[in-house]
């Protein structure tokens, strides 16, 4: 994710080539799409597709020798005309169309220029804010404010249960998830809790499940809008599931061989998921 990429906030002073162009109105994002492949737009200046950014903001650049490259995001407005062989479209379409590393790059690019447009005038004062050269923030001149993009910490985990007849997995469905979907279980955290905190308030508030042996897995950012999900595995300690059912629609303790339809594979909910898989079974894996 991301390899060799490496986050800065002003272009080099020699660079003037072209770098890729994550280009979004509202929250979609321009691309081409060539026999079902979406491509970015790979330009120096979005003039070349008669386009003229609102706002625009250098993601940094790419170390890889052989495929090295630079990148900006910027902002069009809502009734700028689509330039001839392009589409806007939403992100999450656009999952399994685009090289894994610019999916990535393109869930950091979202997520600046949403905060680079909500962020122009300071929420204290009122103020106009100014972009800072050394870091990703800004400040307010008329009151000291600093602001850096907001990221919003949320727990997702694997909840595994032992059983006579072998190991099971929490698996749930929520009001939100398209149907027939089933996923691990997940919240934001609290102001003032640890990570495990919200890991154990989160089981125990959808499904009445207590837990133990908190474990830490992974991590992924989730620019929708601007998640950040730490990842854990546990192990059920006690209690018969019953739901949370303002949020949740089922839920239920599910086998390697059993699951039901899961995330796609660029989640880590589906890494989680096929964990338990590879862990109990020995398969390649669980089917998204």
């Amino acid at each position: 994710m991301n390899k060799g990429f490496v986050s800065a906030i002003t272009p080099p002073a020699h660079f003037s080539g072209a770098a890729y162009w994550f280009i979004f109105k509202g929250s979609r994002l321009l691309v081409y799409m060539d026999d079902g492949q979406a491509r970015l737009p790979f330009l120096p200046d979005p003039a070349e597709l008669a386009l003229m950014p609102l706002r625009q903001q250098y993601l940094g650049y790419c170390t890889d020798p052989d495929n090295g490259f630079h990148a900006f995001c910027a902002e069009v407005d809502a009734e700028t005309a689509v330039p001839q062989g392009m589409a806007f479209h939403r992100l999450r379409r656009l999952f399994s169309l685009l090289d894994e590393q610019l999916v990535w790059l393109a869930g950091r690019a979202v997520q600046i220029v949403d905060w680079d447009r909500a962020t122009q005038f300071c929420g204290q004062c009122g103020g106009r804010t100014e972009n800072q050269t050394h870091e990703r923030a800004k400040k307010c001149p008329q009151c000291g404010r600093t602001i850096y993009p907001r990221i919003s910490p949320a727990v997702i985990m694997a909840v595994e249960k032992s059983e006579p007849d072998g190991n099971k997995l929490l698996l749930a469905r929520s009001h939100r998830h398209p149907p027939g979907l089933y996923s691990v279980l997940a919240g934001f955290v609290e102001p003032g809790e640890t990570l495990e905190t919200a890991v154990a308030r989160e089981v125990r508030e959808e499904t009445s499940v207590e837990i133990k042996n908190i474990r830490y897995f992974g991590s992924q950012p989730w620019p929708f809008p601007d998640s950040l999900m730490v990842a854990f595995t546990a192990e059920y300690a006690g209690g018969e599931i019953v739901l949370e059912e303002a949020e949740m629609e089922d839920a239920g303790w599910y086998t390697p061989d059993n699951l039901p339809q899961i995330p796609p594979s660029i989640s880590i909910a589906s890494r989680l998921i096929n964990w338990f898989v590879q862990k109990n079974s020995g398969a390649d894996g669980a089917k998204a």
